[in-house]
């Protein structure tokens, strides 16, 4: 009997906690945003933004404060009870992680749930007095009140989470006065790696949601509606446009040139690491991996203006070339087309390889230092212990790394092409996510930037595949 409460107890845990997460999501949904009590509120602002950002939820709002149309206060309401919801949703969501625990954790969890679904709850009646109260404005035609739909969402979810929550709270017995406050390992590596997974998933997943745009007319500012859905116009429009498809040619040779240079200079790094390695002289090497991996930290605008200084027609290189008699003035070597594929490299690898040679220290000092003893009193020489057992235990590394820089052959950045980038060399400077970019922002073709940019993210998905594939087949080894 004893089994049969814990399993039915299990299945009431596992519908609060999805009811939990269904509301976290919500705050993050503009679509159901809650908060949007009238026109003069953006249709892309979700909960979660108009509860920490003030600034964001009143942008449109100076001539109606100023008018005397909307007071200041419905505003401060909504913002505040935004908040606390947001804060109400958390709270739940931190309660559920808890019940996880031990006895006493889920005692302790529910209480937390409970009272962050209490906090929510109250908090939307806030927001609907707030509707009601700008509902009485003197100019509605210009204000647009409204009673917005997403606030019922929130209101199920959180008389949801506080009915389960009491029925878990009876249900569960009294814990002994001497249990601990304990939860078993997994669970607490589990929420060790959650923050990191939410980063993940907010960073690199949710912008997938993007890719609408790819199906409709969209410009800057505008709502996504059913008039303006095109389908695969834009497809089709990437290669039936000959100015667009020879753009996209030029722009993919310059994207494999500069990626094929790095993955064909990619051992470099390892090389530079096991020299680094052989240093005996501990400060020395200290300060050769400080003053080549600080480069890294410097962004490319500050390397730009340190190449400017340099090479810049009053640069220190004209100024030396002029006083030895070589040139008669000076000459900008940035306004130049020639080689540039090999300058962003050297530029790249300047920057770069310090911080690309990090692992492969950290992987040289998890080699077994008996194999260097053994090869020692076998007569093998320094060169010799680094060919036979250094390069070999870095291979495996190695191969991780190219494998991933094969999978981005297509995603080189765009900051230091951005920053190099003159009317001299933009044929041959101008990457793919540079030229997305420019397409985006500059040109406001946003639908069509969204294309290429899911073309690229699927080529670059087949392309790890492909090559883990082929990592398996040589190396009988995968990395997925």
């Amino acid at each position: 009997m004893r089994v049969k409460e814990n399993s039915e107890d299990d299945k009431i845990y596992i519908v609060q906690r999805i009811c939990t997460m269904a509301a976290l999501v919500l705050l993050f949904v503009p679509s159901v945003n809650p908060a949007r009590i009238c026109g003069l509120i953006g249709k892309n602002i979700s909960l979660f933004t108009a509860g920490t950002s003030y600034s964001s939820l009143c942008e449109n709002f100076k001539r109606a404060f100023d008018k005397g149309w909307v007071g200041t206060l419905s505003m401060q309401v909504v913002f505040l009870s935004s908040l606390l919801i947001c804060i109400g949703i958390i709270l739940a969501g931190l309660g559920v992680c808890i019940t996880l625990g031990s006895l006493k954790l889920k005692q302790l969890g529910n209480f937390i749930t409970m009272a962050g679904g209490i906090i929510s709850l109250i908090s939307c009646y806030g927001l609907h007095w707030a509707a009601v109260d700008i509902q009485g404005t003197s100019k509605p035609d210009k204000v647009e009140p409204m009673m917005p739909q997403g606030i019922w969402y929130f209101i199920i979810f959180s008389v949801l989470i506080v009915f389960i929550t009491i029925v878990l709270l009876i249900r569960t017995p009294k814990p002994e006065k001497e249990e601990k406050y304990s939860m078993e390992s997994k669970y607490k590596l589990f929420f060790m790696l959650l923050p990191f997974i939410i980063l993940c998933f907010v960073f690199c997943y949710l912008p997938l949601s993007g890719w609408r745009y790819a199906f409709f007319n969209y410009k800057a500012g505008d709502v996504l509606t059913g008039d303006k859905f095109v389908g695969f116009k834009w497809f089709i429009y990437l290669f039936k446009n000959e100015s667009t498809r020879n753009d996209l040619i030029r722009v993919i040779k310059n994207t494999l040139a500069m990626s094929g240079l790095g993955l064909a200079t990619s051992w470099c790094a390892m090389a530079f690491a096991i020299f680094l390695s052989e240093i005996k002289n501990v400060r020395f090497r200290r300060f050769v991996q400080t003053f080549t991996t600080i480069p890294n930290f410097i962004s490319w605008v500050l390397v730009y203006a340190v190449a400017f200084s340099i090479f810049s027609t009053d640069g220190f290189l004209s100024s030396i070339l002029i006083k030895l008699g070589i040139l008669d003035k000076g000459v900008n070597f940035l306004m130049s087309s020639s080689h540039m594929w090999l300058k962003m490299l050297a530029w790249g690898m300047w920057k770069g390889l310090g911080w690309g040679a990090i692992i492969y220290i950290a992987a040289i000092s998890g080699i077994d230092q008996q194999l260097y003893e053994a090869a020692t009193v076998d007569g093998a020489g320094r060169f010799q212990r680094m060919w036979y057992i250094t390069v070999p235990s870095l291979i495996p590394t190695f191969m991780v790394l190219l494998l991933l820089a094969i999978a981005g052959i297509l995603s080189n950045g765009m900051d230091q092409y951005l920053v190099f980038e003159n009317s001299y060399n933009t044929d041959y400077v101008t990457v793919l996510d540079l030229y997305v970019y420019k397409l985006g922002v500059n040109s406001g073709k946003i639908p069509l930037a969204t294309v290429i940019g899911m073309a690229k993210s699927l080529i670059s998905v087949v392309l790890l595949f492909s090559a883990n594939s082929i990592s398996k087949v040589i190396r009988k080894e995968s990395i997925i």
